[in-house]
């Protein structure tokens, strides 16, 4: 908890290092989610991610300060080959963090079975955006908290916190993510590793960009070009949900732009509507990233505590995907 004020939302916010880890507890976030350095995270990428001891490190900064700290196990192991899992679920349990992070069914009992005291948030890998679902996992696994995902209006999350009765926790800045959280492969199929399994997303192994003759540059994964950029326009990270492709054509973002999540001036509305905590995207985003959105949710929040107007209108455009931000599905008009 912070010890300043009482808690408007819960700030929940990525770390990737343990110096990102330091930052979002000095900004001001109540909560910080991490991954151990394998594939039993989503984020499993070179440079990032923490190893048992630095964990433990972690574990011990944030509560000494009287903050929380959350451990993501969330990707899908593959068949017959839980043992990465395993570990990473019995060491988070010996390390006291605050709680896990999950997906996979068979995680969930695991950890039921074997560590019934530990704490299970279900992750929006799970991609559970029902209160039936939901209840399902609460009931069988014992689950305390959902992370919504990102494709419900503030209208459909009340009736979700409404009829589930259980801590809800939606995403208020960073990427916009698929339509299908938790159900996406088209990665896997450009450079054999899979986003649900392998925990990585259009590695930087397989990212190449190549100059044109005409001064355009190609984005491509593996041997597939995603994208072509002008020669003054920005070149974004290569991933298949924000290519750039031709339909009829003419070239149009089929899935996805590149376009930042921030919902910063729908506080109230989210708070009124059942949400227990905010989550910040971006555990591969660097310690200036952390601190600047934390930095900015708080004084929002801690204004918001105090029954004060937040000053400013939450621009975050700066370091936001593409240099936008959008509400998203929160006001949603493709219904």
């Amino acid at each position: 908890m912070n010890p300043r004020l009482p808690n408007y939302l819960e700030l929940v916010c990525p770390a990737g290092t343990p110096a990102a880890l330091r930052a979002a507890v000095d900004a001001g976030a109540d909560t910080i989610y991490c991954g151990f350095r394998n594939a039993s995270n989503a984020r499993n990428y070179p440079g990032l991610n923490f190893d048992v001891e630095e964990m433990a490190e972690g574990v011990a900064y944030a509560h000494e300060r009287g903050r929380k700290l959350l451990v993501a196990i969330n990707t899908f192991p593959k068949a017959g080959e839980p043992e990465v899992w395993h570990r990473a679920i019995d060491d988070a349990a010996a390390l006291e963090v605050d709680a896990v992070i999950m997906a996979d069914i068979g995680l969930l009992d695991y950890t039921t079975r074997k560590h019934p005291n530990l704490r299970r948030h279900l992750s929006v890998q799970a991609a559970a955006s029902s209160a039936l679902s939901i209840a399902f996992y609460r009931e069988h696994f014992g689950i305390k908290r959902v992370v919504l995902p990102r494709v419900l209006s503030v209208e459909e999350v009340a009736a979700i916190a409404a009829e589930s009765k259980i801590e809800i926790e939606v995403f208020c800045f960073g990427s916009v993510g698929t339509m299908s959280e938790g159900r996406c492969f088209l990665s896997s199929y450009m450079t054999g590793l899979s986003p649900s399994s392998d925990g990585v997303c259009a590695p930087a192994s397989h990212v190449s960009y190549k100059e044109q003759p005409n001064g355009c540059t190609l984005s491509c994964l593996g041997d597939v070009t995603l994208n072509q950029f002008g020669k003054n326009e920005p070149a974004a990270y290569p991933t298949p949900c924000k290519g750039r492709y031709l339909v009829g054509g003419e070239p149009t973002y089929l899935f996805e732009e590149p376009v930042g999540w921030n919902v910063a001036d729908l506080l109230p509305q989210l708070k009124a509507a059942g949400v227990t905590a905010l989550k910040i995207e971006g555990r591969q985003r660097s310690r200036a990233y952390v601190t600047q959105v934390v930095a900015s949710y708080r004084a929002r929040l801690d204004a918001l505590a105090s029954g004060q107007a937040p000053l400013g209108a939450g621009d975050l455009s700066g370091i936001a995907e593409g240099g936008r931000q959008t509400l998203g599905a929160y006001k949603k008009g493709w219904r």
